[in-house]
């Protein structure tokens, strides 16, 4: 008797003759699986990076990595090689600093602030930030503040992987003419 009922039980399950909704899909979720090809070892799921979709770090995240692989004394002879011999390749057109903007509001704001005054949302938490519009910042060569972009600084991580050169240039151009158009 219990082997005749549970031929039932799986007839009215298996059969599509149950009266729940939940229960006319366990066939198909049990037979019909997207993934049925790599449902065992031999087929394991290989995602290849190139197809997937990487989202955008938050906007208040910080990079805290990649210093260690600059050395200290490289970073200074460096400072100062292109403190006397930069020259900004791209020219200071409205394109430019336009990129420049975009950049510098998807990566600087966080910590310079949008008005470049050093009080961004995650300025709070380290050491203040120069303000961008500042004696300090306006008497520094483009290619000082081209190798903090680069290559970090006292204070300042280094943002070699998240900032290209040319991406340096428009945001080299851009603070400069804010330093003009903002004079404080």
């Amino acid at each position: 008797m219990p082997k005749a009922l549970l031929a039932l039980g799986f007839l009215l399950v298996w059969g599509g003759a149950a009266v729940q909704r939940g229960c006319q899909d366990v066939n198909r979720a049990f037979t019909h699986l997207s993934y049925w090809n790599y449902r065992d070892m031999r087929h394991s799921i290989n995602i290849a990076p190139q197809k997937i979709y990487l989202q955008a770090p938050d906007s208040l995240s910080v990079p805290t990595v990649g210093r260690e692989m600059w050395d200290v004394n490289q970073d200074a002879a460096e400072r100062q090689r292109l403190d006397k011999s930069f020259v900004n390749p791209q020219a200071s057109d409205d394109s430019s600093i336009a990129r420049g903007a975009r950049k510098y509001m998807r990566t600087c704001v966080p910590c310079h602030g949008i008005d470049m005054k050093g009080d961004g949302p995650v300025a709070a938490k380290f050491i203040p930030p120069p303000d961008l519009h500042g004696a300090l910042t306006r008497s520094r060569s483009d290619g000082y503040i081209y190798s903090y972009l680069r290559h970090g600084g006292a204070v300042m991580p280094n943002y070699g992987a998240m900032i290209t050169e040319h991406e340096a240039f428009d945001l080299i151009n851009y603070i400069r003419h804010q330093q003009q158009v903002n004079p404080r």
